[in-house]
Order: C-alpha cells, then sequence, then structure tokens
C-alpha cells in the first residue's frame, strides 16, 4: 500500500512534474532529499514515465477520437503492433466488453482520421470499429492529483 509521503509527492508530480524539489518540499514539509529518494524508488516502480499534456488543436491536430476496434484473432497480434507504432495514435488499450482494442487518435482533419480507418480496414480484417470524436476534455490526468488524500484513504 502507498503511504502517505509517497501519495503526497505523487499528488505534486501529477499536478506539475517540473516543480522544483525544493518548491515541493516547503509544500508538503518533507525534506528534499527524501523527496528524491522516493521519487527514484518509485521510477523503478509506479511511476511509468513523465510527460507533457497537449492541447493537440493548439499545435494543428483538431481532430481527436476514441475508437474501438473488434478484429479476427489471426490479425490482433499484428494489428497491436501496427496501433502501438502509428504516429497518430496517442495511447492503446486492451479492451473487453466485445471489443480488442480502444485507442485515442490524434489527427489534423476529420479525413485524416478517415484515411487512418480505411488503412485499418484494408489492412486487417476488421469486424466492428467505433470511433466517439472528442469535442472537448472536461477533466483529463487529474487522478491523485489532489493534495486531499482522505477521499483516497476512505474505505
Amino acid at each position: 500500500m502507498i503511504n502517505q509521503k509517497d501519495l503526497k509527492i505523487i499528488a505534486y508530480l501529477r499536478k506539475n512534474a517540473r516543480m522544483p524539489l525544493t518548491d515541493m518540499s516547503k509544500k508538503t514539509n518533507i525534506p528534499v532529499s527524501t523527496i528524491f529518494d522516493r521519487m527514484k524508488n518509485n521510477e523503478k516502480g509506479m511511476i511509468v514515465k513523465y510527460t507533457t499534456i497537449l492541447d493537440f488543436a493548439k499545435i494543428g491536430y483538431n481532430t481527436r477520437a476514441n475508437i474501438t476496434i473488434k478484429v479476427e484473432k489471426q490479425d490482433k497480434e499484428a494489428l497491436k503492433e501496427f496501433l502501438q507504432k502509428h504516429p497518430s495514435i496517442n495511447s492503446v488499450y486492451k479492451i473487453n466488453n466485445g471489443f480488442d482494442f480502444m485507442i485515442e487518435g490524434v489527427f489534423k482533419q476529420v479525413i485524416d482520421m478517415e484515411n487512418f480507418l480505411d488503412q485499418l480496414e484494408s489492412r486487417f480484417q476488421i469486424q466492428d470499429k467505433k470511433s466517439f470524436f472528442i469535442i472537448e476534455d472536461l477533466k483529463r490526468e487529474e487522478f491523485l492529483g489532489d493534495a486531499d488524500f482522505s477521499e483516497y484513504f476512505a474505505q
């Protein structure tokens, strides 16, 4: 189970991974050396990577969609590899309930997404797919980003 100090550090990293450790130390009352050590230890386990969340529209990518895909069994592995390598695919998830994968695609225009979907249909035996355009981010990457930890430990 995660302890309070690690949870505080993670919450501040989730809000701003570039926050100087000295600032985090002042806000959490945890010594800088402890924060540094715990971050290093957690990088081998629960911290997968540090990243930047972009507003894709501001850099010219105005079409985002979540797409669910069901594919013939013999094509699953090849499709998984294709999706993981495709530059327009931001995230790939293996899912259930009648589908194999859910992906988040980021495209300049709707036609680019349509071309991507046509490419899928021509390369793989797609049984079913559903596309859901992302109109607006209402909340994104916020879990464990709050310094009020009472809700996380309430059981």
